[in-house]
């Protein structure tokens, strides 16, 4: 059973990624930079995106040592405040260096995920729910994207 928890959010946020990674790798070179999602872009969704991995991650570090997440003092409407910080200290102009960057964050959250022990993810609820929301946003994200690609295809 505890097992089957961390699998089951690991892989969660594994395949919500996968979906983002298809949808953004569709988009016209002209599409990238429009602005599409309120005052976003696919480039600032994806800067988003790291940001939050690298959010999530420190945030379940934080769980674990009893803490409550630190990204909470941003709590706003949306978490719009955050999220603006975050699409500026993680976008990146070039398409491919974006890119790279969301696999490099994804891929270091998913690493430090694997290393906690699956017991601490029955024992701390708060894990999973954080990883669930995660995963949902990601795919809202992903469903948002292609909808935007195939207006404009």
């Amino acid at each position: 059973m505890k097992r089957a928890t961390k699998d089951e959010l690991i892989q969660g946020l594994v395949d919500a990624r996968d979906k983002v990674m298809q949808a953004a790798q569709a988009l016209a070179l002209e599409q990238q930079g429009v602005v599409f999602l309120g005052l976003w872009s696919a480039k600032d969704v994806l800067a988003h995106l790291a940001g939050w991995d690298d959010t999530n991650r420190r945030a379940v570090q934080e769980i674990l040592a009893g803490q409550r997440p630190s990204f909470w003092q941003h709590q706003d409407r949306d978490w719009k405040s955050y999220n603006a910080l975050l699409v500026v200290r993680y976008r990146r102009d070039e398409w491919a260096e974006l890119l790279a960057l969301l696999a490099q964050t994804h891929r270091a959250l998913i690493d430090y995920l694997q290393t906690i022990p699956a017991e601490c993810y029955v024992a701390q609820r708060a894990i999973g729910r954080l990883l669930r929301t995660e995963a949902k946003d990601e795919a809202e994200h992903a469903r948002q994207i292609e909808e935007f690609r195939q207006r404009l295809a």
